[in-house]
């Protein structure tokens, strides 16, 4: 997984960006301005950074044009505005930035660009050098099974699915039961999709952000799942 950054002055932005793209496994970094994001860029590089092009102090463009100056934009950069205009993306683009991405930002938006940025920058393999392939032998015929012999097996453990048959106290008042009953159901499909909170919305039809509040709401613990496929 990514390190991302993410420079907004808005903290409600902030803290839904971090809350989803760590949901997915990466490790977020937050900068609520221009000054704040350049003494992390000189301190370490992001995998990728979501810079805000509306800020109090200093521009998202201005500041993607300072590092492509300084020889810092060694990373992909995602622009976010909620003003932005086809020009400001047409110069975001010119300065070195990756994608746009104009606010409200979908979920979908979110992820598919983050994920597109990233793919980007994943290095490739090296190919082997030519003449490598003679370095290459088969495995000695002798290392083969006898006529007659089989190839042993190897037996994997598969873990067995969550169980998706549980009782309930129906001797309580209806909001608690029905709190208890979704409880249940949604650390059945946390489980089943190990903590994936993008699967499990698109199982229950919720969008992610009322899955989020809702969770939090029930008191599910969304730390485990992820332990578990961790």
């Amino acid at each position: 997984m990514a390190t991302i950054l993410v420079v907004d002055d808005e903290l409600g932005i902030r803290a839904l960006l971090s809350e989803i793209l760590s949901d997915e496994g990466h490790t977020i970094e937050l900068a609520e301005n221009a000054t704040q994001a350049r003494a992390y860029r000189e301190r370490a590089r992001p995998d990728l950074v979501l810079l805000d092009i509306w800020m109090p102090d200093v521009d998202g463009v201005t500041l993607l044009k300072e590092w492509g100056g300084s020889g810092l934009l060694t990373m992909p950069v995602i622009m976010m505005s909620g003003h932005g205009t086809i020009d400001t993306a047409v110069e975001a683009t010119k300065y070195g930035a990756s994608a746009f991405l104009e606010k409200p930002i979908t979920l979908q938006k979110l992820l598919r660009s983050v994920e597109q940025a990233l793919v980007k920058t994943t290095p490739r393999p090296a190919p082997a050098p030519v003449g490598m392939s003679s370095y290459l032998r088969p495995e000695p015929l002798a290392s083969m099974p006898a006529p007659g012999h089989t190839l042993p097996t190897v037996s994997h453990h598969i873990p067995s699915s969550p169980s998706s048959e549980q009782s309930f106290d129906l001797d309580r008042p209806l909001r608690e039961a029905r709190d208890a009953f979704e409880k249940s159901y949604f650390e059945f499909h946390l489980a089943k999709e190990n903590g994936s909170m993008t699967r499990v919305a698109e199982k229950t039809g919720l969008e992610r952000t009322h899955l989020y509040r809702k969770l939090k709401q029930l008191g599910v613990d969304l730390t485990r799942n992820k332990r578990g496929a961790s």
